[in-house]
């Protein structure tokens, strides 16, 4: 199985503890955008061999990706550490590993040495090396995005925030308004959006219990979809539902775009550079917005179609 280009959805990312043996089988039977079998934190520095030797086997027993994930990752330890060779050498060749997550991504040479050791080690006739997905932690690689961005052409496909490492580094506390990471979130997003990166991910809710659980999670991904992101990385299975609903586009906002993609096809067919929708103006930037959505939303199973019918003859006021 060749690894997925890099437009590949990511709405969740869902952490799976790669030392868990009971959690490596419960993925096989998860649903989510992106399930990232997590070598790094979740693992003390002992238990890292036996972790990776059980993540390869489990790989290599079930060498063909669940029909209800889209990708399947794993998050490496930090090329800083003595444990990143071992990890790329063991695991980024198999064939059903599309991605690789890299944290405590610091600078452009982070990024250039992963991505010319997954060319050593992950390519083949068959096959492209796994993307790459870069997680930002710190103050260094905030003020570093742009050519951290630039480090990995054709193979950078993602940027994560990691809320708790950012917070450690700045010495901040986070609060239940994120404000403390207003700055940081911005950066990435906009850093993302102008290097032409398909995805950007944002922090971890770590409330994911009970309704209290359930309305931090909801306001979190309204905030950070109104920000930009358009995914949220996932601790809990519990928690992927929500996220994807969220960060895919809403009912509303689905019929509000295919009202104006179809009423701008028949406005530039009579010459209209702009024309009114409700009252409201439409141009060229909020016709493709509306044509954007209508991308997302059919990647994401929505029925566009049906809203396509009923909404034909929408005419350009």
């Amino acid at each position: 199985m060749a690894a997925q280009s890099s437009s590949v959805l990511r709405r969740a990312l869902l952490y799976v503890p790669a030392s868990s043996p009971r959690m490596l089988t419960k993925s096989l039977g998860l649903t989510s955008d992106n399930i990232t079998y997590d070598l790094e934190d979740s693992v003390t520095p002992s238990a890292k061999p036996e972790a990776r030797a059980q993540l390869r086997a489990h790989l290599l027993a079930s060498p063909t990706r669940p029909p209800t994930v889209s990708e399947l990752a794993i998050r490496v330890n930090p090329v800083s550490s003595p444990y990143i060779d071992a990890d790329l050498t063991s695991l980024a060749p198999l064939p059903n590993i599309d991605a690789v997550v890299v944290p405590k991504v610091n600078s452009a040479s982070d990024l250039q040495y992963i991505s010319q050791a997954l060319s050593h080690h992950a390519r083949s006739p068959q096959r492209e090396p796994p993307k790459i997905i870069a997680l930002i932690e710190s103050a260094r690689a905030v003020m570093d995005l742009r050519s951290i961005c630039a480090a990995a052409p054709g193979a950078l496909s993602g940027l994560i925030f990691a809320a708790e490492d950012f917070a450690l580094d700045l010495s901040i506390t986070r609060t239940p308004d994120l404000k403390e990471f207003l700055y940081a979130r911005s950066a990435i997003v906009t850093a993302a959006r102008a290097a032409g990166l398909p995805s950007v991910i944002d922090l971890v809710c770590t409330s994911y219990k009970g309704e209290a659980g359930l309305a931090r999670l909801e306001e979190e991904c309204r905030g950070g979809k109104a920000m930009g992101f358009n995914g949220k990385q996932c601790i809990h299975p519990s928690q992927v539902e929500t996220v994807q609903r969220l960060f895919a586009p809403s009912e509303k906002e689905v019929e509000w775009a295919v009202r104006i993609t179809i009423a701008d096809e028949k406005a530039a067919a009579a010459g209209k550079g702009a024309w009114t929708l409700d009252g409201a103006m439409i141009d060229a930037p909020v016709a493709g917005k509306a044509k954007s959505i209508v991308d997302k939303a059919q990647r994401c199973g929505i029925d566009v179609k049906s809203l396509q019918e009923k909404w034909k003859d929408q005419e350009p006021e």
